[in-house]
């Protein structure tokens, strides 16, 4: 049902954001829900990551990051993808979603946890 809300924001020409590991996850690893959602639209996902230099860190399942007043932030924007469907155009998302991750932890000299 969010998916159908999105597409039709989407086809009214707003930009919509979401985190691509889904409500469930796993963290850090796309769910074929963007894929869908790029496949009906036309639109291509552009895959980007948020970091910041210091944070509150929730006890969540995907350890949800809320940036500290004052602190630096990071965003990285990676290429646009094409969804072409299959696990092969997920796990190039996954990797796209992990480099962004790595490019905004960098620049914070901030080190890449373990996945």
């Amino acid at each position: 049902r969010a998916l159908l809300e999105l597409k039709r924001r989407i086809l009214a020409g707003h930009p919509v954001a979401f985190a691509l590991d889904g409500p469930r996850g796993p963290a850090r690893v796309a769910q074929p829900g963007a894929l869908w959602l790029a496949a009906a639209t036309g639109h291509p996902i552009l895959p980007f990551h948020a970091e910041a230099s210091a944070f509150w860190e929730l006890s969540s399942w995907d350890r949800t990051q809320v940036p500290r007043p004052f602190s630096t932030v990071a965003i990285v924007v990676g290429e646009p993808l094409e969804a072409q469907g299959g696990v092969a155009c997920r796990d190039q998302l996954t990797e796209l979603l992990q480099q962004t991750e790595k490019r905004a932890r960098a620049a914070l000299h901030v080190p890449t946890p373990a996945i």
